[in-house]
This record gives C-alpha cells, structure tokens and sequence, in this order.
C-alpha cells in the first residue's frame, strides 16, 4: 500500500478517535451540568473546534499535494505516537467523568491527581501538542507541522489561565498545587 494510502487510512482512524472523543465529552458534560457544573472560556472554544478540525483538513491536503511519503523515521515517529495516545486514554480515563474538551468547572469539586494528573497540571495539553507535532512528521508534511504547532502554542497561552483561574476560584486547585 503506498504512502498516501496509508496516511489516509492511518488519519482517518485517528479522526474516528477524536469523533468517539467528542461523544464521550457530550455525555460528561450533560453530567457535569446536571451535578451544577459551569462552562468558562466560550468565547474561544469555537477557535480552538476550528483550530484542531482545521489540523485534519490542511494535513490531508498536504499530503495530497505533496504526494507526500511515510517519513524514513516513520517507525520511530510510530511508536512515539502509540506511546502519547496511550498517555491521551490515561488522562482520559484518570479524569473520568470530568475529561472534556470544553472547560467545565464543578463548584467545590476536589481537582483530579491521579494518572498523569500527579505528575503534570495538563498532561492532555502536552499530548495534543506532541500529536499536532508528531502525526504531520510521520508523512512529511512539514508545513502543517510546523503551523499548526504555532497555533496551537497561542491556543494553549489564552486557554491555560482561563481553565486555571476557574479552578483556582471555586475548585480545591490552591491546596493541591502549593
């Protein structure tokens, strides 16, 4: 199978992925807000949505333009990329019922440190920029690679402190980092 077949197969598993993502995050949500949970950051959930959708589509063009190939390190990039999305099911499955993609915050809720929560404030933040990196490398699409990592380094500087300071006014986040 040639390489953009494989890039085609190996993105649309990984879009099949984060489509099943969305629907867990659906359904923690709806019980998140029945528990009295609150959104912060709406104003630029729908950028960060455009942001990763746009990840997938400008990727693929690439590829396609380029008629780009598997890199020569593709089995290395490969296992790096395994070894994040088991990390991305650890954060995932260490937040339970609190793992969105949309900043919910619980009033009086005692924050999550377990998983990779015990070593890292956002251990999901570092696997998605590992992905936006990772994933364009492994079929030589530079250009995405590095667009995408840039972008998301601006997302990641306005959607930290939002999701912090939240936390921080009506969660136990001071007491469990001091």
């Amino acid at each position: 199978m040639g390489g953009i077949k494989v890039s085609y197969l190996f993105i649309g598993i990984i879009i099949l992925q984060r489509l099943a993502e969305l629907f867990i995050a659906q359904r923690n949500e709806r019980w998140l807000r029945a528990q009295g949970a609150y959104e912060v950051g709406t104003s630029h959930y729908p950028s960060m949505l455009a942001l990763h959708s746009s990840f997938f589509i400008v990727l693929l063009l690439e590829i396609t333009f380029k008629k780009a190939s598997l890199s020569s390190f593709f089995p290395i990039l490969l296992l790096l990329f395994l070894l994040v999305q088991a990390v991305r099911i650890w954060c995932i499955h260490s937040l339970g019922r609190f793992w969105n993609t949309k900043i919910l915050i619980l009033p009086n809720a005692n924050v999550v440190r377990k998983g990779p929560y015990r070593f890292l404030r956002h251990p999901n933040y570092l696997v998605v920029s590992l992905e936006l990196f990772l994933l364009p490398f492994m079929f030589q699409a530079y250009f995405t690679a590095f667009l995408f990592t840039i972008l998301n380094i601006v997302m990641l500087f306005v959607r930290i402190p939002i999701e912090e300071r939240a936390l921080r006014q009506a969660t136990n986040y001071n007491e469990t980092f001091k």
